[in-house]
């Protein structure tokens, strides 16, 4: 019988974090996107991207708390470079898919996105107020 509610209890858990992930990536103004630290040369971690006033808000897609695990000021942040992402990177990335190194004060950190979620970021970071220091290459 403990087998049994074992079995029962990580089945749960697993739908549980099934369905928290299809909320994150359906709700709106989120878009999915892949981070990876750059210093370290982590593999990439697949996350929804939310926007906020002057932040964008990235939320791990599989995980169990709500909040982001990384926040991202627009305010002092630099795209240093932009490069196509290639299929033996990483397994889940399909065609057409574009990493940006950026740097937040002393984080470095990669994003990577599809074309549309690229052209949202950039409007984003070029829709700062005038007095924001932007550095977009």
């Amino acid at each position: 019988m403990t087998a049994l509610n074992v079995l029962i209890v990580v089945t749960a858990v697993v739908v549980l974090i099934a369905l928290r992930g299809l909320v994150l990536a359906r709700s709106r103004g989120s878009v999915l996107c892949c981070l990876r630290r750059v210093p370290g040369k982590r593999s990439w971690r697949v996350g929804v991207a939310r926007y906020a006033k002057d932040q964008l808000n990235w939320i791990p897609l599989i995980g169990l708390l709500p909040r982001p695990r990384h926040v991202i000021v627009r305010r002092g942040l630099v795209v240093s470079g932009r490069r196509r992402v290639g299929s033996g990177e990483f397994f889940g990335f399909i065609e057409g898919v574009t990493a940006l190194e950026c740097r937040n004060g002393p984080d470095a950190f990669e994003i990577a996105m599809g074309y549309r979620a690229l052209t949202g970021f950039v409007a984003w970071l070029e829709s700062a107020p005038p007095s924001a220091y932007l550095d977009v290459a």
